[in-house]
């Protein structure tokens, strides 16, 4: 049985959200903004998280659920054509969040979880290989973390704390979104 791709997610829903924020006059000091930036996050995440259940159902082939994840990277990480500076930097901190988010589960269904380890122990080896500037593997370290949050190990987001701002940081957020939309992949509400 194969499910249509707006099942999953559209370029529409995000159109929708990128209209909201253009709308709102983002402070991301502010509580509702900050909000509004994380659900727009979440939302896309749930998307992801809803592919990788329907490819650990059986009900999309390995192939298709590839097809659907390429998908919903390509609408959330093209060009949002924001005018406003601010705005696009928010947006873009997002999209970097979620780069980590479609790695893991790309990296999920081609070859599953990492082996061995925890979470929190690839995320310190993201963060000390960032801190050599080797962002390829930092990267890589998150995608591990992110393939054991799938399948089943919770990250301790504490681990925060621990990790400078930067991208390891902007990734591991991502993870949050991740493991939130694998453990109860609720619909966020446009509106």
């Amino acid at each position: 049985m194969s499910t249509p791709p707006e099942a999953f997610y559209s370029e529409e829903r995000w159109q929708n959200w990128i209209d909201r924020i253009e709308a709102e006059d983002l402070d991301p000091e502010d509580e509702s903004s900050a909000r509004l930036l994380l659900n727009l996050q979440d939302d896309a995440a749930i998307a992801v998280a809803k592919v990788l259940s329907a490819y650990e159902e059986g009900t999309v082939e390995e192939d298709e659920a590839m097809a659907e994840l390429a998908e919903i990277r390509e609408i959330v990480l093209a060009e949002p054509g924001i005018e406003d500076e601010e705005t696009a930097f928010l947006i873009d901190g997002v999209q970097t969040s979620l780069l980590c988010v479609f790695a893991a589960a790309e990296e999920f269904v081609a070859a599953g979880p990492v082996e061995e380890g925890e979470p929190h122990a690839y995320v310190q080896a993201a963060a000390d290989a960032e801190a050599e500037e080797e962002f390829d593997a930092a990267l890589a370290y998150c995608v591990q973390a992110g393939t054991l949050i799938i399948d089943g190990q919770d990250l301790d987001f504490e681990v925060l704390g621990e990790v400078e701002y930067g991208l390891v940081s902007e990734w591991v957020n991502g993870l949050d979104s991740l493991q939130s939309a694998v453990r109860d992949p609720e619909v966020i509400e446009e509106e």
